[in-house]
């Protein structure tokens, strides 16, 4: 099962329910993996490399309904490759989200006196489940993904791709999202969404799980914030996700996090 399925036409996709995010609309990350994952499914076929880096941008909340993209080359060939993908609801025509994703083809370097990181393998199948129901009680982007918690980082695994042919990049983008939420400084207080979200990786990630060591920083005179931290794979580093955060009252009686 996908978390998006494609439409009865090219660049239309029905999100299902393990799309919703906590609120109102669909999950930033699962709308960022929807945007990346089209674009790393066209990439070999267009010569554009492997995607290395991606800035997303919620504008708006995106519904729960069929969805429009259009892929929009900035630049191709050569070593680096920039695309855009946008986002519509059917029928609409202000963009609810974009992102800009760059691609690269491996080029390897020799760089004398500098020694690659020795990898330890660890499972984080080992640590302790840890769930997170939705607010609204039903079905959201959180059950795509098996969660588990160590002592810094907490680990993600799709159960769901996001999209057919999503490549590592998109796929990274779920668990990337949750950064500024792992380690908020107090909980119950405001909501913190992101309205944009920038995930970069050193190299594709190795096997089906993403940790996220995160880091948050909250300025609540301006009402602004930022999340972000390190992304791991069983074996080390693979990139780093950072986002601003939106502080935001909770509506009226509203007594659970998102």
């Amino acid at each position: 099962m996908t978390v998006f399925e494609t439409g009865s036409e090219a660049g239309f996709w029905q999100p299902t329910l393990l799309a919703r995010g906590p609120f109102a609309g669909l999950q930033g990350g699962a709308v960022a993996g929807l945007l990346t994952g089209e674009i790393e499914a066209r990439a070999v076929a267009h010569g554009w490399g492997a995607a290395v880096s991606v800035s997303a941008w919620f504008l708006r909340p995106v519904p729960m309904a069929t969805l429009r993209t259009e892929i929009s080359p900035v630049r191709q060939g050569g070593r680096l490759s920039v695309v855009d993908n946008t986002l519509w609801a059917a029928g609409d025509d202000e963009p609810c989200a974009m992102a800009r994703v760059t691609l690269a083809q491996p080029r390897p370097v020799q760089v004398p006196g500098l020694k690659a990181r020795e990898e330890t393998q660890i499972d984080p199948a080992l640590y302790p489940l840890s769930t997170r129901p939705a607010p609204h009680g039903g079905p959201w982007f959180m059950d795509a993904m098996e969660a588990r918690a160590a002592e810094a980082v907490a680990w993600f695994r799709l159960k769901d791709a996001v999209v057919e042919g999503a490549g590592p990049l998109a796929q990274a983008l779920g668990p990337a999202d949750w950064a500024h939420g792992i380690s908020r400084p107090v909980r119950d207080v405001v909501a913190d969404p992101n309205p944009n979200l920038t995930v970069h990786l050193i190299r594709p990630p190795r096997g089906n799980w993403i940790g996220v060591e995160p880091q948050t920083h909250w300025r609540p005179a301006l009402g602004i914030g930022m999340g972000g931290g390190l992304l791991h794979d069983p074996f080390g580093v693979v990139g780093r996700v950072s986002m601003t955060v939106a502080l935001t009252a909770f509506p009226k009686r509203h007594s659970t996090e998102p």
